[in-house]
């Protein structure tokens, strides 16, 4: 009898095959491996160094695209994707037509919402209003795909890095040259790189052996291409993600694991917002600012408005995350998931950190917001609220489509939150 394809064995070149495939999706074995990638894959030896007619920029690292920020998204953003991939960080404009959100849900965000603008009514106040995609998060410049400087503002908001040279390596090392050893000291040299650190199935450093910081953030001393202004003073946060991490979340959050640092890392270059020279705290955030115990028990008791029956074990949510207070990485990386199975809420060592309000790439809010911070109901009778939804006020829809306002809640269903559910300031003060 001929043997049923259910139990047919694996000829041992398909399982070399399979394991292969296994290694080159998984994201800790992609282009960078914690460190620098190969030099062609940025880089071309027979490019004119001229960069594109009229641009600015100069090219004359010969890079493969026109500017840095045009480079990086050669690989991170992919025409035609209409699902969220692991390392795309931004729709493509065709993908993304009027009334349809950016579809990629990592925890950074979508850098596609700061090319959706919404306006709605007429006149101010009660009458209309409007929310420029400039306002959405940080203004990129990859004049390859149509991402321009932002034109309100010239420089940093609380610092001094100018609008003009923003771009993907204004904060990631292209060259990856920061690494995590063994101490959990962080160096620009010295022990090799021999994988990236930033997720929880990465290895851990050994004497001989040191891992990438998370995401190739820069640290202490860097300086970004074409840019003459302060090195930065600040080494990257200790964060670990899961390994699947651009995701929906409608089943469980997807959950990084913040321990330390990012607030002091933003402020690289926006010193004043965390109250550096010339400025003070907009927000009590960093490793400074922990949870009073008061803080802790609203955000553990909150589930949404009017409902304070929450529970410490699983209180936890990604639309308002908050910081550990360590920099543990087995801790952490045992409390990173996906499946929303690690969802224990803050204690008196947590703390708030600008990535609790924020995304780090942009959101379809203004300010780069997880949530809208500007009207007063988040869902509305039941329902998110949206221009294509009878009976909604237009100072709630924000001229977004329902589409568009469920994808800023990572496709969250509406009856997680309450029928009138009302800001998410409130996770911590918890006033509604």
């Amino acid at each position: 009898m001929a043997r049923s394809p259910r139990n047919r064995q694996i000829s041992p070149l398909l399982a070399i095959l399979i394991l292969v495939a296994a290694t080159y999706s998984d994201p800790a074995g992609a282009f960078h491996s914690g460190g620098v990638g190969d030099c062609v894959g940025c880089h071309s030896m027979h490019r004119p160094d001229s960069g594109q007619a009229g641009t600015g920029f100069d090219n004359s690292i010969s890079l493969t695209g026109s500017d840095p920020g045009s480079t990086c998204l050669k690989c991170h953003l992919k025409v035609g994707e209409k699902r969220p991939d692991s390392y795309l960080v931004a729709t493509a404009e065709e993908d993304m037509p009027s009334g349809f959100p950016p579809v990629q849900l990592s925890p950074g965000g979508d850098f596609g919402w700061v090319k959706k603008s919404y306006r709605w009514g007429s006149g101010g106040g009660e009458g209309g209003g409007n929310s420029p995609g400039e306002l959405h998060g940080h203004n990129i410049v990859a004049l390859d795909y149509r991402f321009s400087p932002d034109a309100r503002r010239s420089t940093a908001p609380g610092g001094s890095f100018p609008a003009s040279r923003l771009s993907c390596i204004s904060c990631h090392d292209p060259h990856g040259r920061y690494r995590r050893f063994a101490d959990g000291s962080i160096g620009a040299g010295g022990t090799p790189i021999q994988a990236s650190g930033s997720y929880n199935t990465s290895p851990d450093p050994s004497g001989d052996r040191a891992v990438g910081v998370y995401r190739l953030l820069a640290g202490k001393g860097y300086v970004s291409f074409k840019y003459d202004g302060a090195p930065f003073t600040a080494d990257p946060p200790a964060a670990v993600s899961p390994e699947i991490y651009n995701r929906p979340e409608d089943r469980g959050d997807t959950r990084v694991s913040y321990g330390k640092g990012m607030s002091e890392w933003c402020a690289n270059c926006h010193t004043a917002l965390l109250g550096g020279t010339g400025g003070g705290k907009t927000h009590p955030a960093g490793n400074d600012v922990k949870f009073s115990s008061a803080v802790a028990a609203n955000y553990n008791a909150y589930v949404a408005s009017g409902n304070l029956t929450g529970n410490p074990s699983t209180s936890y949510s990604s639309m308002v995350p908050f910081e550990m207070g360590t920099a543990d990485y087995a801790l952490l990386k045992g409390t990173a998931a996906s499946t929303g199975g690690q969802s224990a809420g803050p204690g008196t060592s947590s703390n708030v950190m600008c990535l609790s309000c924020h995304r780090a790439h942009a959101s379809g809010w203004d300010h780069a917001m997880r949530w809208n911070t500007k009207s007063e109901f988040l869902v509305f009778n039941g329902e998110y609220p949206g221009v294509d939804v009878s009976g909604v006020p237009a100072r709630i829809a924000g001229g977004r489509t329902r589409a568009e306002t469920r994808k800023t809640f990572y496709d969250r269903p509406a009856t997680v939150y309450a029928t009138y559910q009302r800001s998410l300031c409130n996770k911590c003060h918890a006033k509604d």
